[in-house]
Parts: C-alpha cells; sequence; structure tokens
C-alpha cells in the first residue's frame, strides 16, 4: 500500500494500490523521515535533560552537536510535512485544496494551545509547539510552490530576516511600546515571557528567522527522493550548506576587526572563540551589530540559519539513503524511526516528566539521559506496534475530521 505521513509524524495506509516498482521506494523514504524526526526528538531530549557538553566526556562533541540542531532538523521536517499533507507531486487545488488547508488550521489551533498550556508548567524547557503552530500558518500561503521557488525563499528569507530581526529587537529594546504591549498580552502573564513578542521575535525560535526552515522543508518535500542522485545531491548540499554558515562565521569573526572584543563584553558566556558553533558563547546582553556575524545555536543570525539548515538537509539525506541501502540498519533503527512516528506524544510527554520528577532541576547526567530514551523508545516501540498512531496524534487527526465538510 502507499504510505502516507500526518503533521505529527504518524504514519497512515492510504487506499491506492500503486505498482510494486513504486511500492518499495516510497516506504523506504517515509520510514526515513520518520528516522529523522525520531533524531530531533531525541536530540532535544538532550538539549532540555542532558548534561552540558563540557560534562559529558567523550560524548562532549555530540551533546553539543544537539544544540539549536536538533530544533532546527524537527522544523525543517515540518515544512516537508505540510507538503504532504497539502499535496506533494502536485498541491491540492479546489475543494481538496481547501480541506488540506483547513486541517492545517485546526492542527495549528490545537498545537498553539497545547504549547501555551506547556509552556504555563514553569519547567525550563523552550517549548517549541506554539512557535511551531505559528510558522505553519505563517508559511501555508505558500504551498503552492514549486521547489526551486521554495528554496529561493529560503534563501531570501535566510539572507533578509535575520537582519529585520536585528532592527526590531533595536526597536523594542528603545522603546516603552514593548512595555506597553507586554502589559496587555494576556499570554504573557500566562506564560511567563513576553507573550506574542516573545513568539515572534524574541523568543527561543521566533517566528520570524525560523520560517527559513519550513520553507527549506517544502522545497525538499518536492524533490523526487526514490532517486539516488536526487538524495546524494541533497546531502552534498547540506554539507555545503554547513561548511559556508559555520565556517563563513568563523571567517567573518576572525577578519573583522574588534568582533571577538565585542562578542566578550556584551554576551554571558565565557567562549567568545567559539562563537562560530557553539552554546558556550552565550546570550547576547545587548544588541551589537557583530552578533550577526555568529553561528551560535538559537543566535538568529543568516550563518546559523544557513549552518543548521545544512546539518538538518545532511542529516536526513542520511537518514533516506540508509534505509534505503542497509536494511539491517533500517531494523536495528525501528526504536528511533518508533519515536519518530510518534513524535508529539514523544515531545509532550518528555515535558510533562521534566515536570512531574525533576521540576526545575533537569537530569543533568549522561545515565539519566539514557535512561530517558530507553524509556521513550520503549513506549514508542510497543504503542506502534498496537495503534497506527500516538495517542496526541490520533487526537488531531480526529479533530481534523470536520474537514472533511468544506465545500
Amino acid at each position: 500500500m502507499a504510505y502516507k505521513i500526518s503533521l505529527t509524524g504518524d504514519t497512515t495506509t492510504g487506499l491506492t494500490q500503486p505498482s510494486p516498482q513504486a511500492t518499495a521506494p516510497t516506504t523506504r523514504r517515509l520510514v526515513g523521515l520518520d528516522l529523522a524526526r525520531g533524531l530531533a526528538v531525541l536530540g532535544m531530549f538532550t538539549v532540555h535533560a542532558g548534561p552540558e557538553p563540557s560534562d559529558a566526556g567523550l560524548l562532549g562533541p555530540l551533546v553539543e552537536a544537539t544544540y539549536g540542531r536538533s530544533s532546527a532538523l524537527f522544523a525543517l521536517l515540518a515544512g516537508f510535512t505540510l507538503i504532504l499533507i497539502t499535496g506533494r507531486r502536485e498541491p491540492r487545488t479546489g475543494r481538496a485544496g481547501r480541506q488540506a488547508v483547513a486541517k492545517l488550521l485546526i492542527r495549528s489551533g490545537i498545537l498553539f494551545a497545547l504549547g501555551i498550556a506547556l509552556m504555563a508548567l514553569g519547567t525550563s524547557v523552550d517549548v517549541i509547539l506554539a512557535y511551531y503552530a505559528l510558522l505553519f500558518v505563517f508559511v501555508l500561503p505558500l504551498y503552492r510552490l514549486r521547489a526551486a521557488s521554495l528554496a529561493v525563499a529560503a534563501a531570501a528569507t535566510a539572507l533578509v530576516l535575520p537582519q529585520v530581526l536585528y532592527l526590531v529587537k533595536l526597536a523594542i529594546d528603545g522603546g516603552s511600546w514593548s512595555d506597553t504591549v507586554i502589559a496587555a498580552d494576556p499570554l504573557a502573564g500566562l506564560t511567563d515571557s513576553d507573550g506574542v513578542l516573545d513568539l515572534l521575535f524574541t523568543g527561543p525560535y521566533p517566528v520570524l528567522t525560523w520560517i527559513p526552515f519550513l520553507l527549506a522543508g517544502m522545497a525538499v518535500a518536492r524533490l523526487d527522493l526514490s532517486q539516488a542522485v536526487v538524495r546524494t545531491r541533497l546531502a552534498l548540499t547540506g554539507v555545503a550548506l554547513a561548511v559556508l554558515g559555520y565556517g563563513g562565521s568563523w571567517l567573518a569573526l576572525n577578519l573583522v576587526p574588534g568582533a571577538y572584543a565585542a562578542i566578550a563584553a556584551n554576551t554571558d558566556g565565557d567562549a567568545p572563540l567559539s562563537a562560530w558553533w557553539s552554546q558556550a558563547v552565550g546570550e547576547p546582553t545587548d544588541n551589537f551589530r557583530e552578533w550577526l556575524l555568529v553561528a551560535a545555536p538559537h543566535s538568529q543570525t543568516t550563518p546559523s540559519i544557513v549552518g543548521a539548515t545544512g546539518v538538518a538537509l545532511a542529516v536526513l539525506a542520511g537518514c533516506v539513503i540508509a534505509v534505503d541501502r542497509l536494511p539491517r540498519f533500517r531494523r536495528l533503527a525501528t526504536p528511533v524511526t518508533a519515536v519518530g512516528m510518534v513524535s508529539l506524544s514523544a515531545y509532550v510527554l518528555h515535558i510533562l516528566v521534566i515536570r512531574a520528577v525533576w521540576e526545575d532541576e533537569l537530569p543533568g547526567s549522561l545515565r539519566e539521559l539514557f535512561l530517558f530514551f530507553a524509556a521513550t523508545m520503549l513506549f514508542a516501540v510497543v504503542w506502534t506496534r498496537l495503534f497506527r498512531r500516538g495517542p496526541l496524534e490520533y487526537v488531531l487527526h480526529t479533530a481534523t475530521r470536520p474537514a472533511r465538510f468544506i465545500r
């Protein structure tokens, strides 16, 4: 049978009977997407519940690699899934198109409410779901564009929007109007944040600068990943973008006089020399121009977005190639793939566990992190053997049924 992936990663069978030649690559391709999504979720677990890279010993570089890049992969796959829902080879039009748009809007509304509820729990986790929901709404009007147009849009927004965000933050910090907006925003009080301003501009996943990730995923979804040459080119493109983003940041920081000194003076970290790739540089304490040159995770800069997009593309291509070429690897990766199939449920569950067990104190050790991984993968494997969708994935699927009545 043909397979489809829903907004949150659950795999369901369709009603069409394609030719045998078409069945195999399609199945492998979707397993690769679930595997990549599972890696993204486990990567975010590492950021939220794992040790600092400096405390992880030999695994420190691997822990460091999950910062910012796992959430970027998650966002890129969200763009891919948006295209799966609205029509991959040919964008849905007419009644089918309206129904697909309605499904996405309903899902976005539920994800937004769920994200706000999780933020209101007050954990130290930067919950992505509310931002994720808004991103779907912002990029949805572009779902009919072809791969080339989406790629151009992704590149253009990656180049322009970080600079726009810099100007917006200057305006926010330079006037009292933002305090008035925050004081009148009910979301701000509920989530102990800047509310709408946080979601759009000042938060860890501001919509303004995370749009390129979804657009890149939408562009990839238009490609025929059953072709080996396409997968190879995607992997090489990912590597090239990673080198361009992180290497370009390193080069710029070393060429611009006084760049490292400005970073050291205006950040709360203790490693300004790692600003081209590491979270150890800390957060900016002031809006300064040199920050636009860094590629540290969540720095919301062009180098950071380009580099993280490259890593995400390389990981996605690697997952698709691996499950296609290595059947044994595909079987061994089943627990991670299962996590990708119930990604929303696993993500929400891990935040609830952190709130219930650790409250404000996260595990912070590799031993507890691996126990976290094992429990999540066990849940995912058992659940996917018994049910077609994860528990929250089923809720979303059921909630979108009214979209069928749209004419």
